[in-house]
């Protein structure tokens, strides 16, 4: 009888610590952020028709930090400092690496790209044939960050000559560790004589290969102040993230090809192709091809560490330079400034896509609210519908969290898989 006695007491605490509930009966803030969370899991998973391993929130008011992980049965839980592949999350960095040199007078960030690093003779991008670019001499370093330089996009667009897809794509598909060049990837522009329109009009079109462009440029910027050879990575680790920054962060950016394993603990991407019905599980990638627009990993403890800080002013950048980066808007799309992405009751910051990673960084300036979302899962089953079902989960994700914890929550105009 005592036995019996005893599992029904340890029954019932294991019902109540899982319901969570105030006194009153009604649900804890962690256990409406989880159930939040949870439902939008498997709203996507009704939606595309796939599993779904984790979706996961960190998400941090002026008071207190909320974390939460809805994983599939069977799938380890992931945690706020387990290690992904931030991806386009790192345009942020290098707009904020830009701006400080902007803000130190290494360089004017309304420059165009022709134009002599300030002090000497030497011009920010090759004066090679490999980097004559249509409309080079048009383009500046802000239409760069703003997407509106008119860049063609050699890792995300086909390029010609290689069987309808990107030259990064087709590239890695004859070697896997091949190791890319910013020289490289440029020359393709060149070759092809590839351009989405003329910079500086009322035109946005998202590129890669104009971040590229910008890892070039703060890679000789630094090697003509520091007087040696310096690169993108090298000005990151020394004076955005690294042990001598404001706020270091257990953060990395690697740009060789064998450098490609991420830190333990880490998850794996996962990807539903479309073109072989497979399901593709990518824990080691060459990220070579991505520096300065996608290359970044790290944690959600760490992002949220690095955005919350920059937005307010209290890492790198000076409140002046933040205010730069936030409200100098792209002339072809407002929603996006200097390396910087502005969604609706979510925040300023950015997002990102890679090789099965999906994440979100973003800070409310008026609120003092910040959120990183992560899903390791990204379906192509149905082509670009089901991609782009996946992506917008991130937002939602986002929504639905703030509204568990009392803030604004999804725009009246917008919809969420399972709506």
């Amino acid at each position: 009888m005592k036995k019996i006695f005893l599992l029904f007491v340890i029954s019932i605490s294991l019902i109540l610590g899982a319901c969570e509930l105030y006194d009153d009966g009604t649900p804890t803030v962690q256990n409406q952020l989880d159930r939040a969370i949870e439902r939008v899991r498997l709203a996507l998973e009704t939606t595309i028709n796939h599993t779904v391993p984790s979706l996961s929130v960190l998400i941090q008011t002026p008071d207190a930090s909320y974390f939460t992980s809805s994983v599939e049965q069977g799938v380890e839980p992931v945690t706020p400092d387990t290690y992904f592949r931030f991806a386009s999350n790192t345009k942020n960095f290098t707009a904020t690496a830009i701006l400080n040199m902007n803000q130190n007078g290494w360089l004017n960030y309304t420059d165009r790209i022709v134009d002599n690093i300030p002090g000497n003779n030497i011009p920010y991008v090759p004066a090679t044939e490999s980097w004559n670019i249509p409309y080079k001499d048009q383009i500046t370093i802000e239409q760069l960050l703003q997407h509106n330089a008119g860049v063609y996009d050699v890792d995300n667009d086909p390029v010609p000559g290689y069987n309808d897809v990107s030259y990064v794509e087709y590239r890695l598909a004859q070697d896997p560790n091949h190791q890319f060049s910013s020289a490289e990837l440029v020359e393709q522009n060149v070759i092809h004589s590839l351009s989405y329109f003329a910079p500086g009009t009322a035109n946005y079109h998202y590129s890669n290969t104009g971040f590229t462009i910008l890892s070039e440029i703060i890679a000789r910027v630094y090697t003509y102040q520091s007087g040696s050879n310096k690169t993108y990575g090298d000005y990151l680790r020394d004076y955005i993230y690294g042990d001598a920054a404001p706020i270091p962060l257990m953060i990395n950016f690697p740009s060789l090809a064998g450098d490609n394993q991420l830190p333990m603990p880490l998850v794996c991407g996962t990807i539903y192709a479309a073109s072989n019905g497979e399901t593709e599980l990518n824990c080691t990638n060459n990220m070579s091809s991505h520096v300065a627009e996608g290359n970044g990993y790290g944690t959600m403890n760490e992002l949220t560490t690095y955005i919350r800080t920059l937005i307010k002013g209290e890492n790198v950048l000076s409140p002046e330079s933040v205010e730069l980066m936030i409200t100098d808007t792209s002339p072809g799309d407002t929603k996006y400034s200097l390396g910087c992405l502005h969604a609706k009751n979510l925040g300023v910051g950015h997002n990102g896509a890679i090789y099965g990673y999906l994440s979100l960084m973003v800070y409310d300036p008026e609120l003092e609210v910040s959120v990183i979302v992560m899903m390791p899962m990204w379906d192509q089953s149905n082509g670009i519908d089901s991609f782009l079902e996946c992506f917008k989960t991130l937002n939602c994700a986002g929504w639905a969290a703030r509204e568990a914890l009392g803030y604004p929550g999804k725009p009246e105009d917008t919809t969420c898989p399972g709506d």
